[in-house]
């Protein structure tokens, strides 16, 4: 007993009413709650509270990826299938973006922001480490995994850090 104006397109959706996009959610100013599963609407002096499905009672979801013919199989038995699809962007040129040259106040303070530090900082008169306790042994654990391409990032990245004597190599038996 609210009437809205939204734009619709008839699209078969099979057991859903309606699907209601972003666009539509932002120009109504709802807001999701995603661990409750509402969407409330102000409306006038009042809030339009929506709820989702409860069926699987505050647990986790249990969505699993299946293959095209797998999906066909569970349509065919009548299944209520949803899909997601993921496209990766297309290698986008990020220079393009808003780079902090564009930003105003950095004009200002150009000095605070270099393009490449200039040294190491000034020596201090307390040069810092940690005092290990005598005759303590590291934890007898397995290092985080990375994925080769993780692994490779961070080794590129601890040379050049290395490289610019910004860090250097730990004595520490702890790593």
């Amino acid at each position: 007993n609210h009437p809205f104006n939204i734009d619709l397109m008839f699209v078969e959706l099979g057991s859903f009413d309606i699907i209601i996009g972003m666009d539509s959610l932002r120009r109504c100013h709802a807001v999701i709650v995603y661990d409750e599963k509402l969407v409330q609407i102000p409306y006038g002096n009042e809030t339009l509270t929506f709820c989702g499905n409860e069926s699987n009672n505050g647990r986790e979801s249990r969505l699993t990826v299946i293959s095209r013919l797998k999906a066909q199989e569970y349509i065919a038995k009548g299944c209520q299938i949803f899909l997601v699809q993921i496209s990766a962007k297309k290698g986008e040129d990020k220079s393009d973006g808003k780079q902090l040259k564009d930003v105003p106040i950095v004009q200002d303070f150009l000095k605070v922001f270099p393009k490449d530090f200039p040294g190491l900082p000034p020596a201090r008169q307390v040069e810092f480490q940690i005092d290990l306790i005598p005759g303590a042994a590291p934890v007898a654990r397995a290092p985080y995994r990375l994925a080769p391409s993780e692994m490779k990032e961070l080794s590129e990245q601890l040379q050049e850090l290395f490289d610019k004597g910004f860090i250097r190599p730990s004595s520490s038996p702890w790593g």
